[in-house]
């Protein structure tokens, strides 16, 4: 029984990473790295379907309680 896989493609520019993904991987806060457009973008993957997750900008950002 052979698993469906498939390459991540760069949310961004639309070429293959260098990561792969299987049909029961799941990934939470992933950074995946674009080789091509050098650019990091954070996703999720679950049943083969890859979110971008948004990043809250910094200047929105509540400020950390040390």
């Amino acid at each position: 029984m052979k698993r469906e896989t498939e390459w991540i493609r760069c949310p961004i520019c639309g070429s293959k990473t260098r990561d792969k993904i299987r049909e029961d991987t799941i990934l939470k806060n992933f950074p995946l790295y674009c080789p091509k457009c050098k650019r990091e973008t954070l996703i999720e993957v679950k049943d083969l379907q890859v979110t971008v997750i948004k990043e809250p900008d910094a200047l929105d950002a509540e400020p950390m309680n040390e």
